[in-house]
């Protein structure tokens, strides 16, 4: 890694602090040398490199060598969309990145992210210029050739593109009935550059299947005309998990990328050795003692049936921990798991400890991680909720700390 790129880390890290900070001085309340204040009771986001870079080989192995497209939307899954770009770059096996937001494409373009960057989201011409002035690669499914070559005619070369295909799940893409024009319209202009071709699964194992072949017969089609649709890709974390058929040229995994089985029984199959490369920690805040019958949470949603020991935790839902957690999800304090209770609040939770007080203020708690019994999955299953909610709802603004880095020169 470059000293240029360790340094942007640096910076990433501290760059929630610095935009309070600004924000602070543009109201004449704070000097430039002072930082905001924040308490080392507030919850936290570690981030894992080394795990990052672990899931990346992994997938490479699991897809015979094709290319990845790392998709790290919504804020990277969490850990911060520079922060995952940034820690993954440099591995052969990523041939670029793939977001939803331009805002998002934009600031990786900002960070100094070189590799393509794909904007799966919708964008009138006027983004579409914005994107383009970028290097930015925009995913179409409408008529856009005209405005496409207004655009390199003004850039002075061709714009690359993807082209989205919609197999069956009925959001975004045209529909692969009436693709075939599209795409020998966009193919056949010399001012586009037809970089590649997508769909997305239902991940109906039975369904996918279905669209599989749809988009296959589609290309082969094509394909006989001589149009060229450059690397097709389907297969999302889900897909690689089922046959290698779905693999095609490219892959386009999320979930996967940061180590976390996006199905349960994902995990059990041995197909790849992922590595959560997140956790949410707090310090816990206060710990008492409730006696029979008295409560906690609104609505009196948790009754003590006998003496206990509860510990608070600054941690809620404006943070990103489900409110659905505090039924049947578990923390960890000091190497021991221990059941949330009464309901999750925007900015605390209660763990039941028992009969002794197993906790004490300032103790580390951990609501998920890496290790076994506390990774994002166990802690799904424990309330039944989603992984993805886990990760995707992690407040943006919470600070990150990266550790697990391995310099190179």
């Amino acid at each position: 890694m470059t000293g240029s790129r360790r340094s942007f880390l640096k910076q990433w890290v501290a760059a929630p602090a610095a935009a309070l900070s600004s924000g602070a001085r543009a109201g004449g309340e704070s000097s430039p040398e002072r930082r905001p204040a924040r308490s080392s009771y507030d919850p936290w986001v570690e981030v894992r490199v080394d795990h990052l870079r672990h899931n990346v080989a992994e997938i490479h192995r699991r897809v015979g060598g094709r290319p990845i497209l790392a998709v790290i939307k919504n804020n990277g899954y969490g850990l911060g969309v520079v922060a995952a770009a940034l820690a993954i770059e440099g591995e052969p096996a990523i041939a670029g990145f793939a977001v939803v937001k331009l805002h998002e494409a934009a600031s990786l373009r900002d960070a100094g992210i070189r590799k393509p960057i794909l904007c799966m989201g919708p964008l009138g011409e006027g983004d579409l210029q914005e994107a383009v002035a970028r290097d930015i690669q925009p995913m179409v499914y409408t008529p856009v050739g005209a405005a496409l070559e207004r655009i390199a005619a003004r850039r002075g070369r061709p714009v690359s593109i993807h082209a989205c295909v919609d197999t069956g799940i009925g959001r975004v893409g045209v529909p692969y009935r009436e693709a075939a024009p599209l795409l020998r319209d966009l193919a056949r202009r010399r001012a586009v550059k037809l970089a590649g071709t997508m769909m997305t699964f239902t991940e109906d194992p039975e369904f996918d299947r279905e669209q599989l072949r749809r988009f296959e017969a589609l290309g082969r089609s094509l394909a006989a005309e001589g149009v060229a649709l450059g690397r097709r890709h389907a297969a999302s974390s889900f897909a690689l998990f089922q046959g290698p058929d779905a693999f095609l040229d490219m892959v386009r995994p999320g979930m996967a990328i940061y180590g976390v089985y996006s199905e349960t029984p994902f995990r059990g199959l041995g197909v790849m050795d992922l590595r959560p490369a997140v956790a949410l920690r707090a310090r816990v805040a206060y710990v008492k003692q409730l006696r029979a019958g008295d409560s906690a949470g609104y609505n009196r949603a948790y009754v003590a049936r006998e003496d206990v020991w509860v510990a608070t935790l600054p941690v809620g839902h404006a943070d990103g921990l489900p409110r659905g957690a505090a039924k049947g999800g578990r923390v960890k304090i000091g190497g021991r798991l221990f059941p949330l209770v009464a309901a999750v609040s925007a900015s605390h939770c209660i763990a039941e400890l028992g009969q002794d007080p197993l906790a004490r203020a300032g103790d580390v708690a951990t609501i998920f991680d890496w290790e076994d019994g506390s990774r994002p999955e166990d802690l799904a299953a424990g309330f039944g909720g989603s992984v993805y909610d886990l990760l995707m709802h992690l407040n943006p603004l919470l600070p990150r700390r990266v550790s697990g880095h391995h310099e190179t020169a």
